[in-house]
C-alpha cells in the first residue's frame, strides 16, 4: 500500500488562514487548554523507546480473544444499540440512524505492514460487514483512529464525515467529495437532523501521522439524540475539560471513555486507571464503557490490566459500567439494568 497516499495531506491554505484566527491555534498548531508535554517532565522520547524494548508479562493475549458475530445490516430499526469492535472503533444504532467511530478494520494500527497487529480474536469486523453509515465520527488522526484502509472501503456507505479542523483534509486527499465532510472545532455543534445535534468538546491529546504534529485538531463528541445524550470521548489526558462538558452538556446516560495505552512516562495524554471515574462524575455521566483496549499492543500495561481496573474502580465507587465483548449489543434503552461478565478473565 502507498505509505505517502496513507499519510494524508497537510491543511491547505485556505483552512490554514481560517485557523490562524482561532484561540486554539498558534504558530501553525494546535494547542491544548492546558500545557501538555508528550512525556513526563525528565523523560525522553530515547528513554521511552529503550522502555518498550522491555519484556513484560501478558501485554499480548495468549489466545484468541472472544467475540459475538453480531449482523449490523438487519438490526430491528427500532433497537438501540451499541456495538464495539476492540480498541476505539463502535458502531451506534440511534433514534433511526446509523454512526460509526474510528473504525480501523485492516488488522494494523500503523502504516508498516505487519506491525501493531490486531491481537487473535479481535479483529473479525471489517468494512464489508457495515450497513450504510449516517455519520462517521473521527476523533483524531493517529494511525489506530483513522486508518485510510479502512475509510476507503467505507467510502460509499457514508453519507457525512465529522471531525477535527484539519482531519477533513486528508478525507479531501483521499478522494472524498468536499460537501460530504464537516470540519468543527471544540464547541461547535452541527444540527444532524430533527432532534439530532454533535458537538465537538475538548480533548487533552495530539495529533500527527508521522511529522505533521498537531496541525489538526483532536476532539471528543457530545451526541444528543431525540432519547439519549451521549458522551463520545476522544484519547484524552486528564484536564479541566471533563467538568466544564459535564456543566455545559451533562447529565449523560452514557459516556464512552478512553482507557488504555497509557503510561506513568506520558500521563498527560492519556488517562492513567486511578484518573477514570473522577473523569466520569466530573463528565456527569450515569454510566460509562471504558474503550481503547483489547486490540493494540500500545504500551507496556498487560493487556487486560484498563478493563480490570476500570471495572474494579467502577465497583469501588458503586459507578455503573458497560463492559461488553467485542460484537456484543449493548442497549441503550437498558443502562444499568444488565450484569456484565467479566469475559477477560477467561484469558489472562
Amino acid at each position: 500500500m502507498n505509505l505517502v497516499k496513507q499519510l494524508g495531506q497537510f491543511p491547505d491554505e485556505k483552512r490554514k488562514e481560517y485557523f490562524s484566527t482561532l484561540p486554539n491555534y498558534l504558530n501553525g498548531k494546535f494547542q491544548n487548554i492546558l500545557i501538555t508535554p508528550a512525556l513526563l517532565e525528565g523523560e525522553s522520547m530515547t528513554k521511552a523507546l529503550l522502555n518498550s524494548l522491555c519484556k513484560i508479562e501478558n501485554t499480548s493475549p495468549k489466545s484468541a480473544l472472544p467475540f459475538v458475530v453480531t449482523d449490523l445490516k438487519n438490526l430491528p430499526p427500532e433497537e438501540n444499540v451499541l456495538v464495539w469492535f476492540g480498541h476505539s472503533s463502535y458502531f451506534i444504532q440511534v433514534d433511526g440512524k446509523k454512526i460509526l467511530v474510528d473504525p480501523v478494520f485492516s488488522g494494523n494500527a500503523s502504516p508498516m505492514p505487519g506491525s501493531i497487529k490486531a491481537f487473535q480474536g479481535a479483529d473479525y469486523y471489517k468494512p464489508e460487514h457495515m450497513p450504510d453509515i449516517d455519520f462517521l465520527l473521527i476523533s483524531h488522526d493517529h494511525w489506530d483512529h483513522l486508518d485510510y484502509k479502512t475509510v476507503q472501503e467505507l467510502k460509499d456507505k457514508v453519507g457525512k464525515v465529522i471531525c477535527g479542523l484539519g482531519t477533513g483534509q486528508h478525507f479531501e486527499y483521499w478522494g472524498w467529495e468536499p460537501g460530504k465532510i464537516i470540519e468543527k472545532n471544540w464547541w461547535e455543534s452541527i444540527d444532524l437532523a430533527s432532534g439530532f445535534r454533535i458537538t465537538l468538546t475538548p480533548a487533552r491529546h495530539f495529533s500527527g501521522r508521522l511529522l505533521n504534529r498537531n496541525i489538526s485538531l483532536w476532539t471528543s463528541f457530545v451526541l444528543k439524540t431525540p432519547t439519549k445524550n451521549l458522551f463520545l470521548g476522544g484519547d484524552s489526558g486528564y484536564g479541566n475539560h471533563f467538568a466544564e462538558i459535564g456543566e455545559k452538556y451533562g447529565p449523560f446516560d452514557l459516556a464512552v471513555m478512553e482507557c488504555g495505552q497509557y503510561n506513568e512516562k506520558w500521563p498527560y495524554i492519556h488517562t492513567l486507571p486511578d484518573q477514570l471515574i473522577g473523569e466520569v462524575k466530573e463528565l456527569k455521566a450515569k454510566n460509562f464503557m471504558p474503550v481503547h483496549h483489547s486490540k493494540f499492543k500500545l504500551s507496556q500495561h498487560a493487556w487486560f490490566e484498563p478493563v480490570e481496573l476500570a471495572a474494579k474502580n467502577a465497583e469501588d465507587n458503586n459507578q455503573p459500567i458497560t463492559l461488553p465483548v467485542i460484537g456484543e449489543k449493548v442497549d441503550l434503552d437498558q443502562l444499568g439494568n444488565v450484569t456484565w461478565k467479566k469475559w477477560w478473565e477467561e484469558y489472562w
